[in-house]
């Protein structure tokens, strides 16, 4: 039934059979896409799970712009490394633990994300100092390896001294458990960091960057052609389109993906079935909100020229 379809990859074909609102449907659904940044993060943090007990533990601090993907790819890694219960000793292991900042850099809320983290919904009544030893002794118990706080650039929002007492704790906890701590935000969180120097030693930096007009991110986009279930071969990969995309998301992962589950939608329900570059310029496209302010500036950056 899915003969016929060559131009996708052969694990997707089926779905390139599926009614137009079942194929809509599955576009918008969630999913992990692979690409050659999100392989060498998690590389280093698979390598950061290996790594054996010392005193001072390696660190990583994942960093970039808003929707460059940090956190997708802590989330693959967390579900690559799941908690498991052991029926027979009751006991849960817990290899990687993740959780969000809290939106102020408060020591107390900082712990409750880690308690919750930990399966503790909610913190008991009692001091910090408390709930800090209490997450000392699940984390040891859980065996945890890895301990990774999305949204780290969040502290900023405190005072100095709630910053100072902030990143007093990271550096206590990686003391105190002897095990990697990884750090995500954005290019704030590495400046933030920076400020304390025996912390920011600690830390190998890996920078999400902006996607460029090169053979990365022409691959990406092959790979999008190849799972997207459209009926017709799509030139996705081609330098037009490719420039095309870039111009219209400035090289955001998350808007790159939201513009091409656009087109693609649209291509179904127009009957297109394929993506080219006229599907970024149809009269009735909807387009994402950026894309489509990004795609006006260009528009009256050109008219400024042409009246120059």
């Amino acid at each position: 039934m899915s003969e016929g379809f060559e131009h996708l990859h052969p694990a997707y074909r089926e779905y390139a059979c599926l009614a137009d609102h079942e194929r809509i449907e599955w576009i918008r659904a969630d999913r992990w896409i692979n690409h050659r940044r999100a392989e060498a993060a998690l590389s280093k943090l698979e390598d950061l799970l290996t790594y054996p007990k010392r005193d001072r533990m390696p660190c990583l601090l994942l960093f970039g712009d808003v929707g460059m993907g940090k956190t997708k790819i802590i989330r693959k890694f967390v579900r690559d490394h799941p908690a498991v219960f052991n029926e027979g000793t009751g006991v849960t292991t817990m290899p990687v633990v993740a959780f969000q900042m809290p939106t102020q850099p408060d020591e107390g809320d900082f712990y409750d994300e880690l308690l919750t983290a930990l399966g503790v919904p909610q913190r008991r009544a009692g001091t910090v100092r408390g709930a800090r030893n209490l997450c000392r002794r699940l984390l040891g118990e859980m065996n945890a390896r890895v301990l990774v706080i999305d949204e780290v650039h969040a502290m900023l929002a405190g005072t100095y001294r709630q910053q100072r007492i902030f990143l007093n704790t990271l550096r206590f906890l990686t003391n105190d458990l002897r095990i990697p701590l990884v750090c995500a935000g954005t290019d704030e969180a590495r400046m933030a960091l920076l400020t304390d120097q025996q912390l920011a030693d600690r830390f190998d930096a890996l920078e999400l960057t902006h996607w460029r007009d090169d053979q990365a991110f022409r691959d990406l986009l092959a790979s999008l052609a190849a799972i997207l279930p459209l009926r017709q071969r799509s030139s996705l990969s081609s330098a037009a389109v490719s420039r095309r995309v870039l111009s219209m998301t400035d090289g955001i992962t998350v808007r790159v993906f939201r513009l091409i589950e656009t087109v693609a939608i649209a291509a179904i329900r127009s009957g297109r079935e394929m993506i080219d570059e006229e599907s970024f310029t149809a009269d009735d496209l909807v387009l994402p909100l950026v894309s489509m302010t990004v795609k006006a500036q260009r528009g009256l950056g050109r008219k400024a020229s042409a009246a120059v």
